[in-house]
């Protein structure tokens, strides 16, 4: 397997990948919220689909969450699709997030 160059403040064993369907028909907006998504630290990659209308996210669970991209989302009226699936994924990210997150700060220990 070879060996990938992550940014800084990202680790590999908290990364997690993300993708969300956007109900925005300003793309001027969609993409100066790309560009402030791109600015946070502990974040890998970040791009736009235009043709399928998805943002694809590859962030450090520890150093970042899905509420710290929707917020500047919503600072450029970037909306969420809140389809069933969408909101489904949500939810089930937040959990992983915060469970990556719980489980960085616990030290780690074996019986053994």
């Amino acid at each position: 397997m070879a060996h990938r160059e992550h940014r800084l403040g990202v680790s590999e064993t908290t990364l997690v990948n993300r993708h969300l369907k956007l109900d925005s028909s300003d793309l001027d907006a969609v993409k100066a919220a790309v560009a402030d998504i791109d600015e946070l630290y502990g974040l890998d990659s970040v791009s736009f689909d235009e043709q399928k209308r998805k943002l694809h996210l590859a962030y450090d669970a520890s150093r970042l969450c899905l509420d710290c991209v929707e917020d500047i989302l919503d600072k450029y009226a970037v909306e969420i699709s809140r389809g069933w699936w969408n909101r489904f994924k949500e939810e089930h990210y937040r959990f992983v997030d915060q469970n990556v997150k719980d489980n960085a700060k616990k030290e780690p220990w074996s019986c053994h």
